[in-house]
């Protein structure tokens, strides 16, 4: 666009204003944390699905924790597709800047990780008090305890309905996917934290079977 910018790969930008800046065509690359976010709900309900015009090298650390949960996963230059099993193995986790793990991906792990076998271990080395969101999922039947930085979670065998809130836009989501794994109903509060990050969340969900509506948002 005729911009003066150096300093890319650093931790210092200098920007050098011009007069003008010309047009351009620009393609916005795809949400690696939605993307993150639909195989986690395919995991976490032992799914099948495809994603499409996705960018696999961006989510490289979260396809290399599902598969150490257990799941078989394929892709190609924009495709994935996962093959869930039916239960997933505990995994440990901790978060990094990029290209590590991220940590917006945290929570959705979390709840993914209520129902696997064994004991998984998250550690939070990005935020601070990005953990509220585990007192909803143990108001459902979840085991986490929280030490510091560190969230300690024992599968069970299953999470049961109840009426939650969202405390923020990710552990909202999070939420949602516990809904979805509960038997029972689930009510998520505060849905407006959600969709800051997700668009057509809803319909998506229903159209790869879950059993969600939206009520009273917006009135």
């Amino acid at each position: 666009m005729g911009a003066k910018i150096k300093g890319a790969g650093t931790n210092k930008i200098e920007i050098e204003g011009v007069k003008k800046l010309k047009e351009i065509s620009y393609n916005i690359m795809p949400d690696r944390i939605e993307t993150g976010t639909f195989l986690c709900l395919a995991a976490a309900t032992g799914g099948h699905i495809e994603l499409q015009n996705v960018n696999p090298l961006h989510v490289t650390p979260i396809i290399t924790k599902l598969e150490e949960a257990g799941c078989l996963i394929t892709k190609d230059k924009s495709n994935i597709r996962i093959q869930a099993p039916r239960k997933l193995k505990a995994i440990d986790i901790k978060t990094m800047p990029y290209p590590g793990f991220p940590t917006d991906m945290q929570s959705v792990f979390g709840a993914m990780l209520t129902t696997a076998k064994g004991t998984s271990m998250i550690i939070e080395n990005i935020f601070e008090n990005r953990y509220k969101y585990t007192q909803d999922l143990n108001r459902m039947g979840a085991k986490i305890t929280i030490e510091g930085k560190t969230a300690v979670i024992r599968g069970v065998r299953r999470l049961y309905g109840a009426t939650v809130k969202a405390s923020d836009l990710r552990g909202g989501a999070a939420l949602v996917v516990a809904g979805i794994m509960a038997k029972g109903v689930t009510v998520v509060e505060n849905i407006e934290y959600i969709f800051r990050g997700y668009e057509n969340f809803e319909r998506k969900l229903r159209g790869i079977g879950a059993n969600i509506e939206i009520t009273g948002f917006g009135d």
